[in-house]
């Protein structure tokens, strides 16, 4: 899938689903790789009560290098996003 550089203005404030149709926000910004005229990736803002918001918390946006994308028309799909809960395992105590 490529995107010609002249059209990376319209995919500016889309919106992003995830592949299992979960909204996630709007892209904010595009980062460029220049050196090979490719999209590198997506800056999604998250918006409120979406399902990202739910994920990541009290963060305000997330960047989606472009091969998490699948397409791109009237919205942007990515690939679905699962985070893992960081939680430390607690230590097992040593026998003396």
């Amino acid at each position: 899938m490529s995107t010609n550089v002249l059209d990376t203005k319209s995919i500016r404030e889309k919106d992003v689903f995830t592949d299992r149709g979960m909204y996630c926000g709007k892209i904010e910004d595009i980062e460029l790789d220049m050196s090979r005229f490719r999209v590198r990736s997506i800056i999604v803002a998250i918006a409120k009560g979406s399902y990202l918001e739910q994920e990541l918390g009290g963060k305000k946006g997330i960047i989606v290098p472009y091969p998490m994308i699948k397409a791109i028309g009237d919205v942007v799909i990515i690939k679905h996003i699962t985070i893992q809960s960081r939680e430390e395992p607690e230590m097992a105590e040593m026998p003396a």
